[in-house]
């Protein structure tokens, strides 16, 4: 994909004109129109095995489509809203001056990503079901949960630019960016839709027993009672990044930019601004910020670490893995109490990274990261 020319940057402009059509006239990265990138190691656990395909949910005719569809495409969503919450934090975290514009960013798409799966764990629940969040957990590199964005292949690193446009852009790329791509395959947009349609459709009662509310950085998860409050919670992930509708009459709900968008600005390094050529990034400039340069985490984790390495490693990892028990439990009964203490953990988990990134590889080609394993829970 070209890049964008450097050009002045037009009239005022407000945040929340953003228009999903403009993934097309702005380019989508070639990673997301199809262009095939590495698989997975054969036999790897990847999420998508152990939760099922989207594409063999959304075959099913919508008319199949009752309450026990909708637990098994929940369950996938749970799936597919935790995948995207360790690389992004990895690009965050790598990023050196926390005040930088592109920082603030990123740091709000991850507190996004953390609202969304609060929302889908609601929606399963009010449905009679329970969220296996750490059985969700994805394996790194790899494809997402499900199936969506085939030969998209998701890795962990610090922040460059062929990450935000090959992971980044490549997870959040709108549905109509994806009509010329030479390997269909569905969309987290169309997944949601479905979903959507199935609730109208079946209009199941909803409980909500074990449900949890509470604050999630700047949003506020909330019960989930009526069918509006589930339209409203479904099309809020759909607006804030994951399937964004193609419309020019939606707008976003909030003064930033979809996720898509706002990795598209640290790419092209211009805000998205609308021309009489269409929406183009010629706006103000994006600067693009000093990284720690963590190089990708390959398959099966970081060999032959030392020692020093090999505790930071496992204090990340445990840390990590007692995250996700704490959501675990927060469905479980434990509600806003043990959703906080995951969310404090995982704040926790930037001291191990960051000591990590800083950490030269034995060849000096870059640095260490965290790797995102998920450890069983301790015996009681």
């Amino acid at each position: 994909m070209s890049e964008e020319p450097d050009e002045p940057a037009v009239g005022p402009f407000k945040r929340r004109s953003f228009l999903a059509s403009a993934a097309l006239a702005a380019g989508a990265p070639a990673a997301v129109a199809g262009t095939a990138q590495a698989a997975p190691p054969a036999g790897a656990p990847a999420a998508a095995a152990r939760l099922g395909s989207v594409a063999r949910l959304m075959a099913v005719p919508e008319d199949a489509r009752g309450v026990a569809w909708l637990r098994s495409a929940l369950q996938v969503a749970v799936g597919l809203e935790l995948a995207t919450i360790p690389p992004y934090l990895c690009g965050w975290w790598s990023v050196k001056d926390r005040r930088s514009e592109v920082a603030r960013m990123i740091r709000r798409i991850v507190g996004d990503e953390m609202y969304h799966l609060g929302i889908v764990c609601n929606l399963l629940v009010a449905i009679g079901g329970r969220p296996q969040v750490k059985a969700a957990a994805p394996v790194y590199p790899g494809p997402l949960p499900g199936g969506v964005r085939a030969g998209v292949n998701v890795y962990l690193s610090g922040l460059t630019k062929p990450f935000v446009r090959d992971v980044m852009m490549a997870i959040e790329a709108p549905e109509e960016s994806l009509v010329r791509s030479a390997r269909p395959s569905p969309t987290v947009g169309e997944f949601y839709e479905g979903m959507l349609g199935a609730f109208r459709a079946v209009r199941p009662e909803l409980s909500t027993r074990g449900q949890v509310s509470r604050r999630i950085d700047s949003d506020e998860l909330r019960v989930v009672r009526t069918l509006d409050d589930v339209e409203h919670a479904i099309e809020v992930i759909r607006e804030q990044g994951e399937g964004t509708a193609s419309s020019p009459n939606d707008s976003f709900s909030d003064d930033n930019p979809a996720h898509y968008y706002a990795f598209g600005e640290i790419y092209h390094g211009r805000e998205l601004r609308r021309t009489d050529a269409g929406w183009r990034y010629v706006g103000p400039p994006v600067p693009f910020p000093v990284a720690r340069p963590m190089a990708r985490v390959p398959v099966g984790g970081w060999p032959r670490a030392s020692v020093h390495v090999g505790g930071l490693l496992f204090r990340f990892d445990a840390m990590y893995s007692t995250v996700l028990d704490s959501l675990d439990d927060a469905w479980a009964g434990g509600g806003h109490r043990s959703l906080g203490a995951g969310i404090r953990t995982m704040r926790g988990l930037e001291a191990p990274a960051v000591e990590l990134m800083e950490t030269p590889l034995p060849d000096r080609r870059g640095t260490y990261g965290p790797q995102f394993h998920a450890l069983p829970r301790p015996r009681r």
